[in-house]
């Protein structure tokens, strides 16, 4: 019965320990907040078969962290944690960027591909980012005006 009795309470120990090295683990490195975007991208923003790429870059521009949403809709709430991470270790100062677009290729822009960065430097527990995907490559196309007096005229 002693030797039972020990064997649970040690059995109990090892499953708290481990439950308190992930938990820890996993404490180290967690971003989380929202991805914006403008009223007049949300219908190319959420254009079917998109990615929205959250990088997580360190004060050297090293990209350590990437989370890949497929057909993303906004306001889009993200967390980037541990999983996430390309690199073993997280120091200093962070910074954000998204990137939007369909044929999946980071850090290789092509018309049509919304983007943004963040202004701040985040620590690696950050919560509530406010990520604006507010710019985008690309000509807008115009429509044509030919016939329609008001349209040429308000220019």
């Amino acid at each position: 019965m002693k030797n039972f009795i020990a064997l649970v309470v040690l059995a109990a120990l090892a499953c708290s320990a481990y439950m308190f090295y992930n938990r820890t683990v996993e404490d180290r490195f967690s971003i989380s907040g929202t991805v914006t975007v403008p009223d007049r991208f949300v219908k190319n923003a959420q254009a079917e078969n998109n990615t929205c790429s959250i990088i997580v870059k360190n004060e050297a521009d090293v990209p350590i962290a990437i989370k890949r949403i497929i057909n993303p809709v906004f306001p889009l709430e993200f967390t980037i944690d541990a999983k996430d991470l390309l690199v073993g270790q997280v120091e200093g100062g962070l910074k954000l960027e998204v990137q939007i677009n369909s044929h999946g290729n980071l850090g290789l822009l092509k018309a049509g591909d919304i983007f943004g960065s963040s202004p701040e430097v985040y620590a690696a527990n950050a919560k509530d980012v406010v990520l604006h995907a507010d710019k985008m490559t690309g000509k807008p196309t115009m429509v044509s005006n030919k016939g329609n007096f008001f349209r040429t005229a308000a220019r």
